[in-house]
Order: C-alpha cells, then sequence, then structure tokens
C-alpha cells in the first residue's frame, strides 16, 4: 500500500491528529508551566543589611523580588532606621517575585523576654539572639558531653533566666559544652574582612576576639564600620587554638595596608 493510500485512510488520519494533538497541548502546557514558576531562572538574593528600606526596595525592584519589614528590634549603635537582618539571607537564590523579609532597628530600645538557649547548639542560639535583637558576646567552654551546645546564658558574669526582661541590644554570653575529641579549631583567615564580619567568623568558629585595634584612619563608629582587617594575631594557619581562645584584629580604613597576596580562606 502507498504511502498516499494510507494517509488517505480515515483511521490513520484521526490517529495523526491525535498525535499531533498531544504533542500540541504537551508543549502548551510545558511552556505555561515555565513562565508561571520561572522554572530554572532563579535570583541570588543581595544583602540589605545597613540600607534604608526605601533603598532595599529599589534594589529589589530592579532584579524582580519584593522586600516587607516583618519585625523590628533595637541594636544599640547600629544606625537607626537600617535593615538589621533579613529572610532568607544574601546569597540564598529564589524565584523571581519572592517577598525578602526585613528586620529594622528601631531609634529607641524596648524590653524583650530573654528567650531560651540552654540546649540550642551555637549556631542556633546565635540566630535565636540575633532574631530577638541580642548580642551574642563571650563564648566560654567547660568540658562536657556534647561541644558547642549552649550550657548557660550569662549577663554580666550571672545566669538569665528564660523571660527575664532585658533591653534590646544587650550582650548574652554563652557557657558551651566542650568534648575533649574535639577541644581545638582552626584559625580563620580574617584579612580583608569588616569588623563585623570578623566577629561573625571567629564565633562561627568558636573563638572570641581579644582586641580590637583601630588605626588613625578611623575616627569615627561611621568609620569603624568601613574599616577592614589588614592585619590578625595568631595569624591564619598558625596552630589550632583551643575553643574558646581569643584573636586578636588590627583595622583601617587604609586598604593599602592589605597584604598584597592574601592567603586563601
Amino acid at each position: 500500500m502507498s504511502a498516499k493510500n494510507i494517509l488517505s485512510n480515515w483511521i490513520v488520519k484521526n490517529l495523526l491528529l491525535a498525535v499531533l494533538f498531544v504533542v500540541v497541548l504537551v508543549s502548551s502546557v510545558s511552556i505555561l508551566l515555565s513562565v508561571s514558576t520561572r522554572h530554572n531562572k532563579e535570583i541570588q538574593v543581595p544583602d540589605f543589611k545597613n540600607l534604608t528600606f526605601v533603598e532595599a526596595q529599589r534594589i529589589a525592584e530592579s532584579i524582580g523580588v519584593r522586600v516587607l519589614i516583618e519585625d523590628s528590634v533595637y541594636v544599640k549603635r547600629f544606625k537607626p532606621g537600617a535593615i538589621y537582618m533579613q529572610t532568607p539571607k544574601p546569597g540564598s537564590m529564589v524565584k523571581e517575585g519572592r517577598k525578602i523579609r526585613l528586620t529594622t532597628n528601631t531609634t529607641q530600645p524596648k524590653k524583650i523576654a530573654m528567650p531560651t538557649l540552654v540546649g540550642f547548639s551555637l549556631r542556633q542560639a546565635k540566630s535565636e539572639l540575633q532574631r530577638n535583637g541580642l548580642v551574642l558576646g563571650k563564648l566560654t567552654y567547660v568540658y562536657d558531653i556534647a561541644t558547642n551546645m549552649v550550657l548557660r546564658q550569662q549577663r554580666f558574669g550571672r545566669d538569665i533566666e528564660p523571660g527575664d526582661m532585658v533591653t534590646s541590644g544587650s550582650t548574652i554570653n554563652l557557657v558551651l559544652g566542650l568534648n575533649p575529641a574535639e577541644e581545638t579549631t582552626n584559625i580563620p583567615n580574617l584579612v580583608g574582612q569588616s569588623y563585623q564580619k570578623a566577629v561573625e567568623t571567629l564565633q562561627d568558629n568558636s573563638l572570641n576576639v581579644a582586641k580590637m585595634h583601630f588605626d588613625a584612619t578611623v575616627k569615627t563608629y561611621a568609620d569603624s564600620l568601613e574599616a577592614v582587617v589588614f592585619s590578625q594575631q595568631p595569624e591564619f594557619g598558625s596552630d589550632a587554638l583551643r575553643k574558646g581562645s581569643a584573636v586578636s584584629i588590627y583595622l583601617s580604613k587604609n586598604l593599602d595596608k592589605l597584604p598584597k597576596e592574601t592567603p586563601a580562606i
């Protein structure tokens, strides 16, 4: 039977039309699904910290996400009205149109109930403190079976109970467990980081700040926010330290003080 005769058969014609209909339908659904979900089109969330809401809104609109103020806290010496934290975090990948929830810094401190941190990991406790507008202070380690588990929460050297009223921006110190098998931690490379980032990096590595030394280029608090670490003691690459040890950092606004070749982090 010739191809012409086959195609003239009504059964074959109907089958071909059905196949064509299915192909068109599947293609259309795939295109619509891709458009509605913005398939494979993700946006990296920028860092809105220290910006005003208007500035954050302008940036958000330019990249296709939305921002809204969800909460406010008071953080001492942090710019009033500035964005203090955000969810999702900077660097997260999100779909276009995603809402980024912001927490701003108020002009006046407020009283808040101390959260429960005992039993939390260091990372969880740090996140909970930040969420409540409190500041993570000194890390003290005592021997225990679970490394980096919070055993006590303190202020001014005294234990502070969950529910006690504290002022936003207060510094909370933690006593953490330390398994002898996990006693030491490596020294991170802090060179090139702002002092806020350097403090966070040390805390993430179970270390404290011994002293912060600002050179003559740093005259105001605003200057200190712009200054970067140009030296640290002990240096990156030195022998591992016991968790809870302290590292001194030296900061300047003069970028010429940065080493010509910075060791890889």
